[in-house]
């Protein structure tokens, strides 16, 4: 019976986000419909570029799900943990910062694996700055950025977007932290009034 009652608010979660998701999906069409009513000599345009997005995507998420079941069978949460969890300190940040810099697919892909990282107990910072690393530090961008505006400009930008990745990341953390503190502050404030 524990068990039922357990599995219960679980459920209703789960059918919560899968409407939410629905209600999002819905929106985005209605709002898709109403903008290419008014711009109809842009229908042809979305259109393809809708297309083209769709098989972007078809192409990279079938490796994306590979990666990610390799992932969640041979990286033990120990290991996140320990490299990437709240008390990982630097290693912890420069391992977001090499993690996010390696890939050269578009920053969508990145999203499924900072859940598979943030489910192993990765902390948020290091989850933001792998994220951010991956959306403007690569390492293929940078090696272009040499070549064209060279090593002064290439270094400049890469120090200081390393610098303001990381305080964002952990400003970020902050932030989710010191919010949720105040959400639980005032959980239990309503509480003991009620009772």
């Amino acid at each position: 019976m524990k068990k039922d009652a357990a599995r219960t608010p679980d459920k209703k979660k789960a059918r919560k986000e899968m409407v939410r998701g629905y209600v999002s999906f819905a929106a985005t069409l209605i709002a898709a419909v109403i903008v290419l009513w008014i711009f109809p000599n842009k229908v042809s345009a979305a259109t393809t570029a809708t297309w083209n997005y769709f098989l972007e995507m078809i192409m990279i998420l079938p490796a994306v799900m590979v990666i990610m079941g390799i992932f969640s069978v041979y990286v033990s949460k120990e290991l996140v943990v320990k490299y990437m969890g709240k008390t990982s300190g630097i290693k912890g940040i420069l391992l977001a910062i090499f993690f996010g810099m390696l890939p050269t697919g578009p920053l969508y892909v990145a999203f499924p694996l900072a859940v598979a990282l943030r489910s192993k107990g990765a902390s948020i910072s290091n989850i933001i700055i792998f994220l951010s690393a991956w959306a403007c530090i690569k390492l293929p961008q940078e090696l272009v950025e040499l070549q064209f505006l060279g090593i002064e400009f290439m270094a400049a930008r890469l120090i200081l977007t390393i610098i303001f990745v990381a305080i964002m990341g952990l400003f970020i953390e902050r932030l989710i932290e010191w919010t949720d503190k105040e959400r639980i502050g005032v959980s239990q404030e309503e509480t003991n009034e009620s009772v």
